[in-house]
């Protein structure tokens, strides 16, 4: 064995193909590019899926979070509470919308947000919990805050807490169809959940500069649509998306196994009652990016996510918190090792992987 990608999207290509063809076949006769019927074709399948009454297609995972929080009400002089140890996205949509993200800190072994740190005052508009890495955050302690909760479910597209799946545990959720993650898109999509009529009235007012028909315009809004050809991909990886999670879960418990035994590897840990969906499994490991630098050299595509907390990057710096004001998440970004996964992956890719990982560490 000479290599093993982070994720083989072409694998996952190939066992849609045809689908895809006969479906896109379909839109180009048609040419309903923008707004065809299988835009809402996929958006009630995936509503059903997750368990919730509506789904909102839009342009990408990033526009869907800021069309939540403009849902919500979310903007001028409102702060959002969002975790540290997250993909930039979730604290730019907050910024997007001229709110400022209030950081919390992470969970030293699940590495989510840290509910006992979060804290509520005046000008607090929207809690954003983040599903990372594929299991959920526990929305139902910042449920009891008061406060409307978006999920950030990107990475989490069928994961369960306590038999619910993500994107019907708050009051709103946003998720990104971004081509790596476990139902992914052939380039960028997204779409928001939610329960409430209402909220998805507005998100979808929103996303269709603010016009409820063609050349009124209530309100002020932008253009972010989920495309008909991209909807076409979305229901055909749709359908298979249990069965690709349950090759995830799978190939998760297989690492964990051939990882018990090797102590300078922190293997991942589920937080009780989550059934996650290891969009990655994430290790930590002393020494990180010499070994990672020893992984690639080996043909193994291991990745970081994430190597800066949000406050450390520059785009932030204007919230006044450096080094030292989250320091669970600090200190793991230097740890954090992201290994190959996805379903297709074999025992013998796994087992290369650990025996090369194995070497590097020791």
């Amino acid at each position: 064995m000479t290599s093993v990608p982070l994720v083989d999207l072409a694998a996952q290509q190939e066992q849609v193909a045809d689908e895809v063809a006969v479906g896109w076949a379909e839109v180009l006769k048609t040419t309903a590019f923008v707004g065809g019927p299988q835009v809402s074709a996929f958006e009630s399948e995936f509503a059903a899926f997750s368990g919730v009454e509506h789904c909102v297609g839009v342009a990408n995972g990033t526009d869907a979070l800021e069309l939540a929080l403009r849902a919500l009400g979310v903007g001028p002089g409102d702060e959002c509470v969002v975790p540290a140890n997250t993909f930039i996205a979730t604290a730019e949509a907050v910024a997007r919308t001229g709110a400022t993200p209030v950081l919390v800190d992470c969970v030293e072994d699940t590495l989510l947000i840290d509910v006992d740190q979060v804290r509520i005052g005046p000008k607090t508009k929207a809690l954003i919990p983040v599903h990372l890495y594929g299991q959920t955050a526990p929305v139902e302690k910042l449920r009891d805050l008061g406060v409307p909760v978006l999920e950030d479910a990107a990475q989490a597209q069928g994961a369960r807490r306590h038999g619910v799946t993500a994107g019907g545990l708050g009051d709103i959720a946003a998720t990104s169809f971004y081509p790596g993650k476990n139902l992914g898109a052939y380039g960028d999509a997204g779409a928001v959940l939610t329960g409430s009529a209402e909220l998805a009235a507005q998100v979808r007012l929103l996303g269709a500069h603010g016009s409820p028909r063609k050349y009124e315009h209530p309100t002020l809004g932008f253009n972010s649509r989920l495309d008909t050809l991209q909807a076409v991909v979305l229901s055909a990886k749709l359908r298979r998306l249990e069965a690709w999670n349950t090759a995830r879960r799978e190939a998760a418990s297989r690492y964990t196994a051939l990882l018990s035994e090797v102590p300078e590897v922190r293997t991942p840990v589920v937080l009780d009652g989550n059934e996650p969906v290891w969009h990655l499994y994430v290790v930590r490991v002393a020494d990180r990016d010499r070994v990672l630098g020893e992984l690639h050299a080996a043909g193994i595509g291991a990745g970081i996510h994430y190597p800066t907390p949000v406050h450390l990057n520059g785009a932030f710096s204007s919230l006044g918190q450096g080094i030292g004001a989250f320091p669970v998440a600090e200190r793991v970004a230097g740890e954090l090792l992201s290994l190959p996964l996805f379903p297709e992956i074999t025992q013998a890719q796994q087992e290369y992987v650990v025996e090369t990982l194995k070497k590097a560490i020791r």
